[in-house]
């Protein structure tokens, strides 16, 4: 990796705006910035300038002025790369912008690759590999609950607790290491007991870790709710309601859905995306059924459905609430890991004793009027009580990436191994090969154990300028 010379992006999104930031990082990037700058009030050079201080001015190219400019001086190590780095705030101008990237790199200076800056600021040491990659969840969030998990584990929460479990399994490794020196002696170093306890509460960590994604994997990517029923049932409006706006098209005829129609709303600070889905019916309609056949599809990749009934017809047409009941029934058989929520719509077109029969049938039952936007909220507070956010409330450990899920999968496999190892006496020759590999995988996390490979794919998903 080329550490040794100086980086350029646009620090700022791309296009237009009140001002821009390009930031420039490097040994020489407070020489090169200091050949492009003319001090608004006296002659000062940034070189003789103190960390984190501010300078007014021009940017300049020979004689020709490009703009006025503040320049911010970080001085090594204290900046985010942990190199000299120097920020340019410009105005928004996208030839202002280009101008002064071009002298810059004319002056010594490259493009940045994706993610430089904060790879940079990992491979010197101010960042680890999981703050790195929490850096891009920051950028990416949208939703208050995504903002709180990624700051967490921006501020080290995550691998602060994977660090001491290493650090003690590595206390207790080195023993056992020893043991293998001392091996005709027949001694042990490592606490048998003291071990067995260690190794118990690392499966405990990391089982509550593992288990933590199935939560944070959903609130960082947003959670998929399929709204299904019959046609003409009010899933369109059910949709539009939310969303508060007219995003999809609602008709009397039935079977105005042939697609599915998506979008996405934020409740309570955790994001949903809602998938409107064609009506549920036999139909010899060759595009209706394709729309029916996608709508099962959608059932299939939702972490929730709705299924929304009319009210009054299931009121006045005892069949058809027995239909209904058979269709909420095989849902619930064919996707049993889904969460349900049963909607009765059109409630504002029936009375309180007729909603209280329909809830007998179905205890979990929610009335609303989605035309109407009667009882709304009930549907909105059920969504959330459904998702598990108590965590966050509570500050614990929530992992959202795939790749520290799947390093916490094989740790746990191999520390699994060192509990069996414990149980049945193994020799310590055996037993460490075992810690090693938990070590291995713990170290993957954080980045003691890394490779460029596993780098460039990381940081490839960084948007350049960070």
């Amino acid at each position: 990796m080329i550490l040794k010379d100086t980086i350029v992006a646009l620090a700022t999104a791309s296009g237009v705006g009140a001002i821009a930031v390009i930031r420039l990082s490097g040994p020489d990037a407070i020489k090169i910035a200091n050949d492009c700058f003319v001090s608004i009030k006296e002659n000062k050079s940034l070189l003789a300038q103190k960390s984190h201080t501010l300078h007014l001015g021009h940017f300049v190219d020979a004689q020709r002025t490009i703009d006025q400019v503040l320049i911010s001086v970080f001085k090594n190590p204290h900046s985010y790369t942990g190199e000299d780095t120097i920020e340019i705030s410009c105005h928004g101008s996208q030839y202002i912008q280009q101008e002064i990237i071009q002298v810059l790199l004319c002056k010594g200076a490259r493009m940045a690759d994706a993610g430089e800056f904060t790879l940079r600021a990992f491979i010197n040491g101010k960042l680890d590999l999981s703050q790195a990659e929490a850096v891009a969840d920051l950028i990416s969030s949208d939703s208050e609950a995504s903002h709180q998990i990624a700051m967490q584990q921006m501020r080290g929460g995550f691998s602060n607790e994977i660090q001491l479990l290493r650090d003690q399994l590595i206390n207790f490794a080195s023993l056992i290491e020893l043991e293998l020196d001392f091996a005709e002696e027949d001694v042990e170093f490592a606490d048998r007991s003291e071990f067995k306890a260690l190794v118990a509460k690392i499966q405990l960590v990391l089982k509550r870790l593992i288990d933590s994604f199935a939560v944070g994997n959903v609130i960082k990517n947003g959670i998929p709710v399929a709204i299904v029923g019959e046609p003409n049932v009010g899933k369109s409006t059910l949709l539009n309601a939310l969303l508060n706006e007219e995003r999809a098209i609602v008709s009397e005829i039935a079977g105005t859905t042939r697609d599915t129609i998506e979008d996405e709303i934020i409740i309570n600070g955790v994001s949903y995306r809602f998938i409107d889905t064609a009506g549920i019916r036999d139909t010899k309609d060759v595009v209706e059924s394709i729309g029916i056949q996608k709508t099962f599809e959608k059932i299939s990749q939702a972490q929730v459905v709705i299924y929304l009934f009319d009210a009054s017809t299931l009121i006045s047409n005892k069949e058809k609430s027995n239909q209904a009941i058979v269709e909420i029934n095989k849902i619930k058989n064919q996707f049993p890991q889904k969460q349900l929520i049963i909607i009765a719509n059109k409630a504002d077109k029936v009375t309180s004793d007729e909603i209280a029969s329909l809830k007998n049938q179905l205890p979990a039952l929610i009335a609303i009027s989605a035309k109407e936007k009667f009882e709304i909220e009930s549907l909105t507070n059920e969504l959330t009580q459904l998702v598990n956010i108590g965590a966050l409330n509570n500050n614990d450990t929530i992992v959202t990436n795939s790749r520290h899920y799947d390093a916490l999968l094989k740790a746990l496999n191999e520390i699994n191994k060192v509990d069996a190892a414990i149980q049945n006496n193994v020799s310590s020759d055996l037993m460490a090969i075992d810690i090693r590999e938990t070590l291995y995988y713990f170290g993957l996390i954080t980045g003691e154990v890394t490779n460029d490979d596993l780098l460039g794919n990381i940081f490839a998903n960084f948007c350049i300028g960070k």
